[in-house]
């Protein structure tokens, strides 16, 4: 019987098993996952400093002190743009190296590793068994957009973006940026182009699923991602599909043993779709409310989590949302772009916004509604 068990090794699981273990290090964790690791994962790659800053709270740091920040960020469609310094730099790092050391921080720790597919939970009154024969207190689903954990919960996702994502050589005019390039159409609909700072871009392009309109293939992808950023597909490798579940306007976990995080839970931001912050953090609130239920003798993880995660994101999770729906008025989305061109403050609280947890401000929206 395992205190916790932990289904995918993300970022999302390797933020569980951390949170757990720095409450209570005599806790016994286990992280299943279908692959081994190093192993390469379709995303934008981008880090925001926010998850170091939560990775330091458990004391895993120094772990991206080998890799380029970058501190341009470039937003443009088409005759609008914006080009500033941020705040506080970011990252792009490819997730076969992010998560590696991730999961070896977890390890450090006291996880367990595991590779194995999980295909099945039942819940009883006083724990969950996966797959028959592998018992725990409580599990956190940590297993990406296709989530088995999610599915066994008859937890239904929200709305859903495609993209797709590929390395490729970083151009002299993207160098030392992460560049955003709106496109036409249903807002998020973007290509992005991530210099990773070692010659190499993280490059691609996604758009929001809609049952009104054709879904879209991968030489559409790869062919608005051209458009949008000329010369970006050039010398390009590792092309992958993945599907993004959006968060929504509210998130509440259920109470009960078996808890989801990251982008299981559905939680990728409408509007840059942005996940690694949100797994990190939904994932370290998970491991350190299965700490706080052990503790009670309570078989209830679900309602200490609820808490946790609530004061951190219900407010940003709202206005997150009420900014995606007003992006999808072009007028408005052009007088945001221009308004963090011409102001650096909302350009600052916009990256916030738009990468970690910030909120929407008077003066931003004063902007956007004028």
């Amino acid at each position: 019987m395992w205190d916790l068990v932990i289904v995918g090794a993300g970022p999302a699981g390797a933020g569980a098993a951390l949170g757990a273990l720095a409450a209570d290090p005599t806790l016994s964790v286990l992280l299943l996952d279908r692959h081994d690791f190093p192993r390469d994962k379709a995303c934008g790659d981008g880090i925001a400093p926010h998850v170091l800053d939560l990775l330091a709270e458990v004391g895993v740091t120094g772990i991206l002190d080998d890799w380029t920040p970058v501190r341009r960020f470039v937003l443009n469609k088409g005759q609008v743009g914006v080009d500033r310094e941020m705040h506080r730099p970011t990252w792009v790092v490819p997730r076969a190296v992010f998560d590696e050391r991730l999961v070896a921080a977890a390890q450090a720790a006291g996880a367990q590793l595991v590779r194995r597919r999980v295909r099945d939970l039942t819940i009883d009154r006083r724990s969950v068994t996966l797959d028959g024969e592998l018992q725990a207190r409580f599990v956190v689903g940590a297993d990406g957009a296709h989530s088995v954990v999610r599915r066994e919960l008859g937890t239904k996702a929200g709305p859903v973006a495609l993209a797709i994502r590929g390395y490729a050589p970083t151009p002299p005019d993207r160098a030392a940026s992460q560049v955003i390039a709106y496109g036409p159409g249903r807002q998020p609909s973007y290509a992005w182009s991530f210099d990773r700072g070692d010659g190499w871009s993280n490059v691609g392009y996604g758009e929001l699923l809609a049952a009104d309109r054709p879904r879209p293939t991968r030489t559409d992808l790869l062919g608005h991602l051209e458009t949008l950023l000329p010369g970006a597909t050039d010398g390009g490798e590792s092309w992958w599909g993945h599907h993004l579940p959006l968060a929504g306007w509210t998130w509440r976990p259920p109470r009960g043993p078996v808890l989801l995080a990251g982008d299981a839970a559905g939680l990728i931001n409408p509007m840059t779709g942005e996940g690694i912050y949100y797994a990190i953090a939904t994932g370290l609130h998970a491991g350190r409310a299965v700490a706080e239920a052990l503790r009670a003798n309570s078989s209830d993880a679900g309602t200490p989590y609820r808490r946790r995660t609530s004061r951190m994101l219900s407010r940003h999770l709202r206005h997150t949302a009420l900014i995606a729906q007003l992006s999808r008025s072009e007028r408005i989305l052009n007088a945001g772009i221009r308004a963090a061109a011409g102001d650096q403050q909302i350009f600052d609280d916009l990256v916030e916004l738009g990468l970690a947890d910030g909120g929407v401000t008077r003066r931003m929206l004063s902007t956007l509604l004028p």
